[in-house]
């Protein structure tokens, strides 16, 4: 139990971490990466991203369509471009 709690705390922190920074695309301009780097650097972001999205859709007890579009928006949202 104590796991699951720290696993949801961290998702939540790098979830406001993600919100407050810009999105995946932003940071990845800032940091001026291209090639290889910004495709993992954006694939391991949008990752993170779901991931956060998907802890905020079960803290909003949202099942089925409404889950994968909150979802699906929200990880959009957090990747920009």
């Amino acid at each position: 139990m104590k796991i699951a709690l720290a696993a949801a705390a961290a998702v939540l922190t790098l979830a406001s971490a993600v919100a407050t920074a810009g999105t995946c695309t932003e940071n990845a301009d800032e940091k001026k990466l291209a090639g290889a780097a910004r495709t993992s650097f954006l694939k391991k972001c949008e990752k993170d991203a779901s991931a956060a999205c998907e802890t905020s859709a079960k803290e909003k007890k949202l099942s089925g369509a409404a889950k994968d579009s909150h979802v699906k928006k929200c990880t959009k949202d957090a990747v920009g471009g």
